[in-house]
């Protein structure tokens, strides 16, 4: 009988490791906070939606039941300052990066989640969940027609973030109009934002406090209640996200429904680049687009962003992604020998070694998603699995569960199959010279276009199958800095 896998995750809520299972003991609900789509979204973005990736991908393997919504904002102070600035409507604005998003999940091989719901949609919920709070007291309008929680009516404010709120007690401590506020600042939040010609064009809705528009935390907890219930069992994100976003969901959901929101909350730490906070004016800030151009491939930016624990922060450098690239490379050699290795006679040894890597790898995953462990597992079995082809005792049996291993193995990390890229016409030239040259015998120049192709960024080896081309990382690294594009 296979063995049965539970996994158990840390809790930001209590700070301590908890079995994740459906409430309803059917499906896991999950809410995963996506992003404002004004603009690409960052390598740090994609660090806690990579988190959030092997999360399901594990779940899955798991085999338990999952449905994931992740929001789309489409409707906050960034979008409708960049829709103004570019004179066209929110909408024609935010689809572009809507597109661009989707496309760079598919880049990275992200799975997708059952529902991607955008704010714009639910503003008549919004406007409901508001009437509540206001009915319940929770809520107070100004004279301009905004509405606003206040903090102090929610005697739990703070329970996730672990802030001491005491002092807040007395009263409400001012109020926050915009989407997003300091994080050592704590005030009343805004739920329904009274309508500015000046800030908000011709972005309103209707309500019955007049023109505007919700505010950013409403959003999410609108959402997931209309899409998951009351009730979720899994809310994940990256810790920037815990206070005031997340704390605020919280307190909105719990006083309008009465019930817990989330009986699970999942932080991803930060990511820093070359030991600094990523920001435009350092020149130290990426997009995925960004290192596309730079020549660097989508599975090694998957491996790199998801080789370190979720709650450790990770600093990102290009030679950081160097080391990913060999690390993918020596994946996929080992399972293209499966592919191409002549068997052998049988051997006793693989039963035991497939079955105690799928245990390790799962045990690990297991244990709060411990990354470093499960990639220990593998490359223990990819040393083995070559040992054994190196010695020809590995029969097509052994040769099939050992590629049955590697792609159970594959089915979290996703770095297997080859990236969908173009190879440049000036490569694929080089590369059919090469091939005419060696069939030739003209071993002097297939050498020296090998050097040509190195140079140009792409390592080729030769297999009884034919030239296998790969991008040379190496050499892009060396001639590229931190700095060349952002001057």
């Amino acid at each position: 009988m296979q063995k049965k896998y539970t996994l158990r995750l840390y809790n930001t809520l209590t700070r301590k490791d908890k079995e994740i299972t459906p409430s309803d003991n059917k499906t896991i609900r999950m809410y995963t906070c996506g992003p404002t789509i004004y603009d690409f979204s960052h390598i740090g973005n994609f660090r806690t939606f990579l988190f959030e990736d092997v999360l399901r991908r594990t779940l899955e393997m798991f085999s338990f039941p999952l449905v994931q919504v992740m929001n789309l904002t489409d409707i906050d102070d960034k979008t409708i300052r960049g829709a103004i600035a570019k004179k066209i409507p929110l909408k024609s604005y935010t689809d572009q990066f809507k597109e661009a998003f989707f496309q760079d999940l598919a880049t990275l091989r992200i799975e997708r989640a059952e529902e991607y719901p955008e704010a714009t949609q639910y503003i008549k919920q919004m406007i409901e969940m508001v009437e509540v709070l206001l009915k319940k007291g929770f809520a107070y309008t100004d004279a301009e027609g905004s509405v606003y929680f206040a903090i102090s009516k929610f005697k739990e404010y703070g329970k996730l973030s672990h802030l001491d709120l005491s002092t807040l007690r007395e009263g409400a401590s001012g109020r926050v109009a915009k989407d997003e506020y300091e994080k050592e600042g704590v005030a009343d939040f805004v739920l329904w934002k009274a309508y500015s010609k000046e800030r908000d064009g011709d972005v309103f809705w209707e309500s019955p406090w007049g023109k505007g528009r919700p505010g950013w935390h409403l959003e999410c907890s609108v959402m997931a209640k209309h899409l998951l219930g009351d009730t979720i069992d899994l809310h994940a994100g990256g810790v920037d996200l815990i206070f005031p976003h997340h704390e605020n969901e919280i307190a909105q959901s719990e006083a309008a429904t009465g019930k817990i929101f989330a009986l699970h909350w999942a932080h991803a730490k930060h990511l820093l680049v070359d030991h600094k906070k990523m920001s435009k004016s350092l020149g130290n800030f990426y997009t995925l687009r960004d290192l596309l151009a730079k020549g660097f491939i989508p599975s090694s930016i998957r491996y790199f962003l998801i080789s370190t624990h979720y709650r450790t922060q990770l600093n990102f450098t290009f030679q950081g992604v160097e080391g990913a690239t060999t690390s993918v490379k020596r994946i996929r050699d080992f399972y293209a020998r499966l592919q191409d290795g002549t068997a052998g006679p049988a051997s006793s040894k693989v039963n035991t070694l497939v079955d105690t890597t799928e245990d390790m790898f799962c045990t690990a995953l297991a244990s709060d998603l411990n990354i470093s462990e499960a990639l220990a597992a593998l490359f223990d079995f990819i040393r083995h699995g070559n040992a054994l082809l190196d010695e020809n005792k590995a029969s097509p049996h052994d040769i099939f569960l050992m590629k049955r291993c590697m792609e159970k193995v594959d089915s979290v990390l996703a770095v297997l199959q080859p990236d969908d890229e173009r190879i440049p016409e000036e490569i694929e030239t080089l590369l059919h010279q090469r091939e005419v040259a060696r069939k030739q015998k003209n071993w002097k120049q297939s050498d020296t276009l090998r050097d040509s192709l190195k140079e140009k960024g792409f390592l080729v080896e030769d297999t009884p199958q034919g030239q296998r081309v790969s991008r040379c990382m190496h050499i892009l690294v060396q001639e590229s800095s931190f700095t060349d594009d952002n001057a």
